[in-house]
């Protein structure tokens, strides 16, 4: 495998760490600021709304420019926005720095591009499925990064994000060469692709599945914010034992999308695999709030996370079955694109739900993902004739 393919991959593993040192401090970070939980829904929000929108333009301008320096333009970014995150005076500053990681930080399109740029066709599932693993090990290690960084304080986890950043930046800078080629410039009208995205959702077999993973990728982001301030304020826990339990999520991930998922599919079938995920995650939704004890919820979100991260690969592998090799990279581009913006409007659902003067109100949006990753699972086991794979 071609050096740049390793460069790009250490890329892609500073990329996750700097997202997943941060997910176990944001919502207790915000609450420093004296933010409500609706206002820390939005510090959620803000950045993958920004990603959604700059992701497409990040990749168009790589096209015209060249991979280089718009990676070099975006980790930038990434750092400058950690550090006024993990200096911010006030929750301004943390707002905007959050935006500006967001319209800076959709490099993964970017990071995508070089793969195919370098690699021949035989070479290029290696080069993706290393992309696909420097994620998973950035999320086993972003929280035991994040742990150590908040023996310091909570804004030193953002400076130590920005420090791993500036890592990235100092390879792309130092070994990365222009991958693109000479290619002539485009001419053609520059737009965001908003039109692509809508028109997606009409693709024989595959709109449908688009359509389901933007539902799931809804519902579960109403969990991921939602279940941080019933950790915290409802089961008393602080953000070390949150990020612990982050740690967990990780390991138990990695383990069974590497060695289970390769066994569940020779003996059952996919469609199946991924009925049942949705059904135990529902299940286990409706019954995260119903007794506030630490050692049950602990024990029944480490049952999920073993069946959710079977989800999202289930998913990519039904897309992958219902196109043809020149449309792969186009279809993922869109589903990622359709996750990123569910990620905006999970957390801004849950918060809306909750009200700080009452605490069983934290356990509402848990209720609301169960009984509508119900629903989503009713839709694909309605719809499964319109993409079952043949």
């Amino acid at each position: 495998m071609k050096r740049d393919v390793w460069i790009v991959c250490a890329i892609a593993l500073v990329n996750s760490l700097s997202v997943t040192i941060l997910i176990p401090i944001l919502y207790p970070y915000g609450r420093q600021f004296g933010l409500s939980d609706l206002e820390t829904s939005f510090l959620f929000s803000i950045f993958s709304i920004a990603q959604f929108f700059a992701t497409p333009v990040i990749g168009q301008l790589s096209d015209r420019w060249g991979r280089r320096p718009l990676l070099l333009v975006s980790l930038a970014g990434t750092v400058v926005a950690n550090l006024m995150a993990g200096l911010a005076p006030t929750a301004g500053w943390l707002f905007l720095a959050r935006f500006l990681d967001g319209i800076t930080g959709g490099n993964n399109s970017v990071v995508q591009a070089v793969i195919a740029d370098v690699t021949d066709a035989e070479e290029r599932a290696r080069g993706f499925s290393l992309f696909g693993a420097a994620f998973s090990v950035g999320f086993v290690l972003g929280p035991i990064v994040s742990l150590g960084a908040q023996q310091i304080s909570l804004g030193a986890a953002f400076l130590v994000a920005a420090a791993i950043a500036s890592l990235a930046l100092a390879l792309t800078m130092g070994f990365l060469p222009e991958t693109r080629g000479h290619r002539p410039p485009q001419h053609r009208r520059f737009d965001l692709g908003l039109g692509q995205l809508i028109t997606g959702l009409t693709i024989p077999k595959v709109g449908i599945l688009l359509l389901i993973n933007f539902l799931i990728g809804t519902t579960f982001t109403m969990f991921t914010f939602a279940f941080q301030p019933y950790f915290i304020n409802v089961l008393h826990q602080d953000s070390t034992s949150l990020t612990i339990l982050f740690i967990l999520y990780g390991i138990l991930g990695v383990l069974m999308q590497t060695f289970g998922l390769p066994r569940l599919t020779k003996k059952l079938n996919v469609l199946l695999i991924l009925y049942l995920a949705l059904f135990v995650r529902s299940l286990v939704f409706l019954a995260m709030p119903i007794w506030p004890n630490l050692t049950y919820f602990v024990l029944i979100t480490l049952f999920f996370s073993v069946f959710n991260s079977l989800v999202q690969p289930l998913i990519n592998t039904l897309i992958s079955l219902n196109v043809n090799a020149q449309q792969q990279g186009v279809m993922m581009g869109l589903n990622s694109s359709y996750l990123s913006i569910s990620n905006g409007i999970g957390p801004i659902i849950a918060g809306v739900l909750v009200r700080q003067t009452d605490p069983v109100t934290y356990g509402y949006p848990l209720y609301l993902a169960g009984g509508c990753t119900l629903m989503v699972l009713l839709l694909a086991v309605k719809t499964r004739k319109k993409y079952a794979p043949i």
